[in-house]
């Protein structure tokens, strides 16, 4: 686990540096600035130990990831919004319930995101389009076996996130 000294240190050296690289990336102060405290806040929960010899490039990679995160949500944020303006006024859930929707939306997004493409297009055909796995297969054009196989693979996966935090 790194000590806090080492990663106050690289805070102190490197803060100013990673919030310019952020700004350039987002074009938002605010966001670059969350970014930048999110980077080393993921320092601090690391198990193994630091020792960097390019530490700029260490956090830029950090950061790089936190970036596509936030773009994701971004994305997942305005196609939900879009998918809200076509809803009937009657049908507009409240704004606590789009926060909740939109949380849970987020986590279902990194769990699928884990994925490889063919295994998560088989699953969301199963899951969100109810088709049987032969309609998978057709529609995919790989065989039943393979599409069996990714749909238990995308379980297994989604089971392991989902208790990997109680273990």
């Amino acid at each position: 686990m790194p000590s806090r000294e080492s990663v106050y240190t690289l805070y102190s050296h490197h803060h100013g540096w990673l919030n310019t690289w952020l700004r350039s990336k987002l074009g938002n102060a605010a966001d670059a600035a969350d970014l930048a405290q999110d980077t080393f806040v993921r320092l601090l929960q690391r198990r193994e130990l630091l020792e960097l010899n390019a530490p700029r490039a260490f956090l830029r990679t950090i950061a790089r990831g936190l970036v596509i995160d936030h773009w994701r949500r971004e994305e997942l944020h305005r196609a939900y919004l879009e998918a809200l303006a076509h809803l009937p006024e009657a049908e507009v859930p409240s704004v606590e319930t789009r926060e909740l929707l939109l949380e849970l939306l987020e986590r279902i997004a990194q769990m699928l995101d884990g994925l490889k493409p063919k295994v998560r297009r088989a699953f969301l055909l199963a899951q969100c389009e109810g088709l049987s796995h032969k309609e998978i297969a057709e529609q995919m054009g790989v065989s039943l076996r393979s599409v069996e196989r990714y749909v238990a693979d995308a379980l297994y996966h989604c089971y392991l996130l989902r208790y990997e935090s109680e273990a």
